[in-house]
């Protein structure tokens, strides 16, 4: 289907399969009432601690980091797997929220911002806009790059299908225990752990960098989303794979999209230049005053500045190591091919001149062996007819 005929708003699914007001009011009241039903285990709290860290990374280095702002390059397959373990935390398909999120950057703290406590209030900005009506459905047009896949316009209309996969294992891994702390409990946290960037991150927090929107720092979110409190860094550079921008500032999504690099499984992975670090600071003379002397600000800005040269340096060289194993691993690799067709081309001339030299031997053997018996027959030919001949003479 050409881009003139698609539709460029995908409808959504009926409502009672949307993440809806009443669909999120009622998950909320289960996760509440029923853990005092079902009781709790070590099981279940595995399940919970272990999906709320799986989604919530689903969401900061899937969703965001990857299909809003493509702060780093994956192959299709794994893009695939983060939209999946992105839709299993119940909060709409890929498409939708990256769609959606762009357009928060664009617009940020403006009227057309569809989350921000500036404009509509901070309990619109938290839950309000996710079950609003007026965005159930995707506009395709926000996200052209992505919308081109017909796997992922599939699993943003059918995102409902990883949150019921994961409901069923929850269920088989731990009984209806499994699937209150699995799957409702650890979706409620997961959800406000990610809403309270889009309110709380907007409130209550320092910043660092004068952007024109609310955006804020707040370490106690970071924790908790696994990178994405450090908000305000993120509006000052929103394609960064890392939103900790400096080493204190803890940032999990990101160690684990390095180590992921490391693997081969991502690549190119986009960090803030130096020059960004140091743009548009926020009072940087107080800030620099509060917790350091001039001097030694300055010192940290330029050991910051070193150590982000250094960190690419290491990256780049750890690229070309793994270019030149890679090189050398498939060298040796034809050096063994080469090896071993040769040896096995000097094995088959070798079994063939055995065989020709025994042939030969064979054949030389059976010449000597005839040519002995037609000797033979001459000479015992040759004595009976010097006996014939002699016979007569005697008598």
């Amino acid at each position: 289907m050409s881009e003139k005929t698609r539709p460029t708003v995908v409808k959504a699914l009926p409502f009672w399969l949307q993440t809806s007001l009443i669909g999120f009011v009622l998950i909320h009241v289960a996760s509440l009432a029923l853990p005092f039903v079902v009781g709790v285990g070590l099981k279940s709290l595995a399940l919970c601690f272990g999906l709320y860290v799986m989604r919530m990374w689903g969401i900061t280095a899937g969703y965001h980091r990857y299909f809003a702002h493509r702060s780093y390059k994956t192959s299709r397959w794994f893009q695939f797997v983060l939209a999946w373990v992105g839709a299993s935390s119940v909060q709409k398909g890929p498409l939708w929220w990256a769609g959606l999120h762009r357009m928060h950057h664009r617009w940020s703290d403006t009227p057309r911002d569809i989350h921000s406590p500036k404009q509509r209030g901070f309990w619109y900005s938290h839950v309000g806009w996710i079950t609003a009506p007026d965005h159930d459905g995707t506009d395709l047009a926000l996200i052209p790059d992505f919308a081109k896949y017909p796997e992922l316009r599939w699993i943003d209309r059918f995102h409902w299908v990883p949150f019921a996969v994961l409901t069923a294992l929850c269920f088989a891994i731990d009984g209806w225990r499994g699937v209150v702390w699995g799957a409702g409990v650890s979706t409620v946290l997961g959800w406000h752990g990610t809403f309270f960037i889009n309110s709380l991150a907007h409130v209550w927090g320092s910043r660092r960098y004068e952007t024109t929107d609310t955006s804020r720092n707040n370490p106690v979110l970071a924790l908790i989303t696994l990178g994405e409190g450090w908000h305000n860094n993120h509006h000052h550079y929103m394609n960064s794979a890392n939103q900790g921008f400096f080493w204190w500032e803890v940032d999990v999504s990101y160690y684990t999209l390095r180590a992921l690099a490391l693997l081969g499984v991502v690549r190119d992975l986009r960090r803030p230049p130096a020059h960004v670090l140091r743009d548009k600071l926020v009072g940087a003379a107080e800030l620099a005053s509060a917790k350091f002397s001039g001097a030694r600000a300055s010192a940290e800005l330029k050991l910051i500045e070193a150590r982000t040269a250094v960190g690419q340096a290491v990256e780049s060289a750890e690229l070309r190591l793994t270019e030149a194993r890679t090189a050398v691993g498939q060298a040796v690799e034809s050096a063994e091919l080469r090896l071993t067709e040769a040896r096995t081309a000097v094995g088959q001339a070798a079994s063939e001149a055995r065989t020709a030299m025994g042939s030969a031997v064979e054949n030389v053997t059976l010449a000597a062996e005839t040519r002995l018996t037609e000797a033979r027959d001459a000479v015992e030919s040759a004595v009976e007819s010097a006996v014939d001949a002699t016979a007569p003479a005697k008598n």
